[in-house]
């Protein structure tokens, strides 16, 4: 690909994909305030995750948004969960509040789910892949818009009780509870840094050693 002309459209462009994904952080909702996110924002998210890469436009993302009171239900429906699962030798208290206590702290929590594809064409790792990417659309997307985000996946969202709670079919799943809430002004957006990725990289065949984009 020849040289981007640093002063196009295309460049400016460049530059400020860089720049939300590199400053796309985890802010779990005890970073969170209780301000509330406007509807039209809500929906701005929900939308872009809609635009995720899908195998076959099947489009397996379900979202189930939880605000208000319904995230007592939430949160009670979590704890009875891990009460029930857990054996006695194996439960912490601790975690057994933050079950609790986490769906409360953040003004809305999104159960992610998979809607799985009733002749399963689609492998379905594929249609866990293309979730991923609707979720990560919506974490770019909170952080463009000031907004804190935690996708978290305890081990208890992915059973049968869970399942059955947000109405989910037998072949479908929930893969995790998005977070979102306005950040707390006393807490800075947090920093964060990669290990550089040439120790990630193979460059297979002939390959001039590429440089790090020039980003005026």
């Amino acid at each position: 690909m020849p040289p981007i002309d640093q002063s196009s459209s295309e460049a400016r462009r460049l530059e400020d994909a860089i720049r939300l994904i590199r400053n796309r952080r985890t802010i779990k909702p005890t970073g969170m305030s209780d301000e509330e996110i406007p509807a039209d924002l809500l929906e701005v998210l929900l939308e872009n995750a809609n635009w995720a890469p899908t195998h076959g436009m099947t489009e397996p993302w379900r979202f189930k948004v939880f605000r208000g009171a319904a995230r007592t239900r939430l949160a009670e429906s979590l704890q009875r969960t891990y009460k029930e699962t857990t054996p006695e030798s194996s439960f912490r208290q601790d975690k057994f509040e933050k079950l609790g206590k986490n769906p409360l702290l953040a003004p809305v929590v999104i159960a992610v789910c998979m809607r799985r594809q009733e002749i399963e064409k689609i492998p379905e790792i594929e249609e866990i892949e293309a979730v991923a990417c609707a979720v990560h659309n919506m974490h770019l997307t909170a952080s463009a818009a000031g907004l804190a985000a935690f996708w978290s996946s305890p081990p208890i969202i992915y059973g049968d009780e869970i399942k059955s709670f947000l109405g989910l079919e037998e072949k479908d799943r929930c893969l995790g509870l998005f977070y979102l809430g306005f950040p707390r002004h006393d807490e800075p957006w947090p920093e964060s840094t990669r290990r550089p990725v040439s120790e990630k990289t193979e460059w297979v065949g002939e390959q001039t050693s590429p440089g790090k984009p020039q980003i005026p």
